[in-house]
């Protein structure tokens, strides 16, 4: 009974002091925060899958040029299909009609640029349009729906994608909020603290594709899980006492 009525009063504690979001927002500093991270539009890696769509007068060419694969992709039981060309490892795509397209390296919009270049040459007045097909990004930990999420937007922030994932536990570490990305085979991992403004000028402010959003259990939450262990352990050592208790008293 202490053990629950500490852990309670811990839990209560941690509710009141950490959970509240942006604590130094004062009215004066409001105005501060016209500036904030810049955002940098996400680049074309290998494994991307790219939605391209070219449209033009020509029903019958558009469908012949408009010939994306289903790409099968498994996050652990989760199955999704997604229709899309995807980027090889030299950075290219292979459109019907256009050929090899190099777009490893360039955003979505200068994707657009080149291969809309390229299909003037076989296509009348083409309107070319490309997106991510698989803008994902995985959230773990102390979160209340953890998993992958794939987002339409590419201009996608920290508070989006936990908003994605049910928000914070009441056990989540908010001062500590980790972000893991790769960018050209290398690992950067950047930290957040959702308790202060300065997170809007923080340069993972704004995530990329395949970031991996990692929120770390508090100290409440480790207390709470050993004090549990502890309760199921005296449970089991006061069982085994009470049969031998008993084998001993029947002997």
């Amino acid at each position: 009974m202490i053990g629950i009525t500490g852990i309670c009063l811990i839990s209560s504690c941690v509710s009141t002091k950490n959970v509240t979001y942006f604590q130094d927002l004062s009215p004066a500093k409001r105005s501060e925060l016209e500036t904030v991270a810049k955002f940098t539009e996400p680049i074309i890696q290998p494994d991307d899958i790219l939605s391209i769509t070219i449209n033009t007068t020509d029903p019958q060419s558009t469908a012949i040029v408009n010939q994306p694969s289903t790409t099968i992709l498994t996050y652990g039981t989760f199955r999704q299909d997604i229709t899309g060309f995807i980027v090889d490892k030299n950075g290219e795509i292979k459109i019907t009609q256009l050929g090899t397209v190099k777009v490893g390296g360039l955003t979505t919009f200068e994707a657009r640029e080149r291969i809309t270049k390229l299909a003037r040459k076989e296509l009348k007045d083409p309107a070319v349009s490309v997106r991510f097909a698989n803008f994902k990004v995985s959230v773990l930990g102390e979160v209340n729906r953890p998993g992958s999420y794939n987002v339409s937007n590419e201009k996608v922030n920290i508070l989006d994608v936990l908003s994605l994932a049910g928000d914070l536990t009441i056990y989540g570490k908010r001062e500590n909020i980790t972000v893991i990305r790769e960018l050209n085979n290398k690992k950067e991992i950047g930290r957040l603290n959702l308790n202060t403004t300065d997170i809007f000028n923080n340069p993972f402010y704004y995530l990329k594709q395949n970031d991996i959003v990692y929120v770390e259990p508090n100290k409440a939450k480790v207390i709470s899980v050993n004090a549990g262990a502890r309760t199921t352990a005296a449970v089991l050592i006061s069982a085994i006492s009470t049969i031998v208790l008993i084998f001993t008293r029947l002997n």
